[in-house]
């Protein structure tokens, strides 16, 4: 069993502590984890590739630290020509003078040289065009060309990989589905705790209106085209939150009673989410804040039984599951949802198990025992 001893937070907060981030040109779901992690530790300096500030308003401010690939061109908006050097980028960043590097990863800041400290990795995933390219490519449309120069490196961005995951001395996944996808990759063992939910900013509200609601970024992988198609067949009204690359090809396939906002103030997704009869997710995410964030309003989810939602969602208490990539098994889930006699109170309860608080309590735990050497490999 994996060990998550008490630590007073006074342990950690003494140590030195360096954070450790792939790139910083993009404001997501690693990002709401990279804040909690500074507010954590607000004196770590933060070490990553790149560094946008426009485009990350909330690290304005923090020690920011980049590397040499800052400073290529067009590298802010268009990181990922630039994949081969990544690698390179973080075997040639070496840490001194820290007793703890914590590296919030999903491409290749594990790779990362901690000198004489100990390296904990929290894993949203094992590198996605690494080891699952398939998908990668199936849902980015690279061109040809791009294809071609991934398929040569393929084998030896999967040694550096392994090779840099061997230099981790404990892993810790953001979900189950991670956790097998850490031990299939890299032969490791890890710790799940779930990622930071910041449950205080929603509540339950009254009756719903009558809309469900699709919020996350417009691109390919989201499978948001499903959730269109499944309501183009249902004629309810979907409310679409978001905006991304995908949006005008989404907009093309939709019928009038599918609505697209783009991207709104955080108060009116909060409304937003404490008003819709469900949240619908359609794609498979290696956990997905906005479902907690749904609960949180009382709110129940139509989610696509896969990934990080098999860890957060309970079929017929916080929400119902479909299976495959299905327009029609979609549309038989929310006929389902509809027929349920939901209770807010309980859905809330339920959420309040991933919030913000429990993940620094385990997490200030699991860091205290991997830092005296307690923490299982």
């Amino acid at each position: 069993m994996p060990l998550l001893q008490t630590a007073a937070p006074a342990t950690i907060a003494r140590m030195a502590v360096a954070l450790v981030h792939d790139w910083l040109n993009q404001d997501g779901g690693a990002e709401v984890v990279l804040g909690v992690l500074h507010d954590m530790f607000p004196a770590a300096p933060i070490y990553t590739t790149i560094f946008d500030p426009a485009r990350v308003p909330r690290a304005r401010g923090w020690d920011v630290r980049t590397s040499w690939m800052d400073h290529l061109p067009a590298v802010h908006r268009h990181h990922q020509p630039y994949l081969p050097l990544y690698p390179i980028a973080w075997e040639t960043t070496r840490l001194n003078g820290y007793a703890l590097v914590l590296s919030n990863k999903s491409g290749f800041c594990h790779g990362v040289r901690a000198r004489g400290a100990r390296h904990v990795c929290y894993c949203l995933t094992p590198t996605r065009y690494v080891w699952t390219p398939r998908d990668y490519v199936a849902f980015e449309g690279l061109p040809a060309p791009a294809r071609l120069a991934l398929g040569a490196l393929l084998p030896w961005l999967r040694r550096w990989d392994r090779a840099a995951a061997d230099r981790v001395d404990h892993f810790v996944a953001i979900s189950t589905t991670v956790r097998d996808r850490i031990a299939t990759a890299y032969a490791r063992q890890s710790t799940v705790i779930h990622p930071p939910a910041d449950l205080d900013r929603f509540r339950p509200g009254a009756a719903p209106d009558d809309f469900y609601l699709v919020l996350g970024r417009l691109v390919p992988y989201k499978r948001i085209d499903l959730a269109v198609a499944a309501f183009n067949r249902l004629g309810l009204p979907l409310v679409v939150v978001g905006d991304g690359r995908d949006r005008a090809r989404l907009e093309a396939l939709a019928e009038p009673n599918v609505t697209f906002r783009g991207r709104l103030p955080d108060a009116e997704v909060v409304d937003l989410l404490a008003r819709c009869r469900a949240l619908v997710w359609p794609g498979i995410e290696d956990y997905g804040l906005a479902p907690v964030e749904a609960m949180a309003s009382g709110r129940p989810v139509v989610a696509r039984r896969a990934g990080g939602v098999l860890d957060t969602v309970v079929d017929g208490l916080t929400g119902v599951f479909f299976d495959g990539a299905d327009p029609d098994a979609l549309a038989a889930a929310v006929r389902r949802a509809e027929g349920i006699d939901w209770q807010p109170a309980a859905i809330r309860a339920h959420a309040e198990r991933f919030g913000r608080a429990d993940f620094e309590a385990r997490l200030t735990s699991f860091l205290a025992a991997a830092r005296a050497g307690r923490a299982p490999r």
